[in-house]
């Protein structure tokens, strides 16, 4: 755990399947993070392979702030708990931290991103927003592997010597490699790994209005955008019912 992260009531957290989740708000979450450390946004389509991937299993366990950004995981949490905690998406998450010129100033940010088009839309919407990113602070990911090491990022990084990085890669990989760079940089960037947060608004994935996260119906949107590739997707996040209804607190024995 990064020693830098502020100390935080334990009300503010609630034990999920072994997961320390933060369950405040997003102006609470960035705060917590601003001195450095590793913030990840599980959504249940990963998560579900929280028995099967050890190395995403250990990322979440590793991770410094870990926010509740999985709609069903919440609603059968409150449903089998009575208890009452909100969501956090990584999209609200995003809007929040779009607001600090603190964090967005030149050169206090770095991104990494998935493709070259991607990276486009971004950082032309990003441009639009007033948030002006340097070529020098845009890394395009490689397709990693199981064990990640990218010491060309790491070069890049010690080089740029940002506070805040961003990671806009796929739930499971997002995650590993937030880890990685915890571990291999000194001192400890802030680390947001926020996944397609930043595609819903750029256009380089469906837009999702405010209204429908606040509503849970993200992944509504996505599924009728592309159907082939987000129905399974998410059809495959109900094992995360049956994990939660035998674990509920507890971290899932690994298969």
């Amino acid at each position: 755990m990064n020693t830098t992260v502020e100390r935080r009531p334990a009300s503010e957290f609630r034990q999920i399947l072994g997961i320390n989740f933060f369950v405040g708000g997003a102006q609470r979450a960035i705060n917590l993070l601003m001195k450095g450390g590793l913030l990840v946004v599980p959504a249940a389509p990963a998560l579900k392979n929280l028995q099967e991937d050890r190395g995403y299993r250990e990322a979440l366990l590793g991770a410094d702030l870990v926010i509740a950004d999985s709609a069903l995981m919440v609603m059968i949490w409150n449903f089998l708990q009575k208890d009452q905690i909100p969501r956090l998406s990584g999209l609200k998450y995003l809007r929040e931290l779009l607001t600090r010129k603190d964090v967005f100033r030149t050169g206090q940010s770095f991104w990494i991103m998935a493709t070259p088009l991607s990276a486009e839309k971004n950082l032309e919407w990003l441009s639009q927003q007033g948030i002006e990113v340097a070529h020098q602070d845009v890394y395009l990911a490689p397709m990693y592997g199981k064990v990640i090491e990218d010491e060309a990022l790491l070069a890049r990084i010690r080089e740029r010597r940002p506070a805040h990085v961003i990671v806009t890669l796929g739930g499971g990989t997002q995650e590993r490699l937030g880890l990685y760079l915890k571990k291999q940089l000194t001192p400890v960037p802030a680390i947001h790994c926020i996944g397609a947060a930043i595609a819903f608004l750029s256009g380089d994935q469906v837009q999702i209005p405010g209204w429908a996260d606040r509503f849970y119906l993200g992944w509504l949107f996505r599924c009728i955008s592309e159907p082939r590739r987000y129905v399974p997707r998410y059809w495959s996040a109900r094992k995360l019912v049956a994990m939660m209804l035998r674990y509920r607190e507890a971290l899932p024995a690994v298969k």
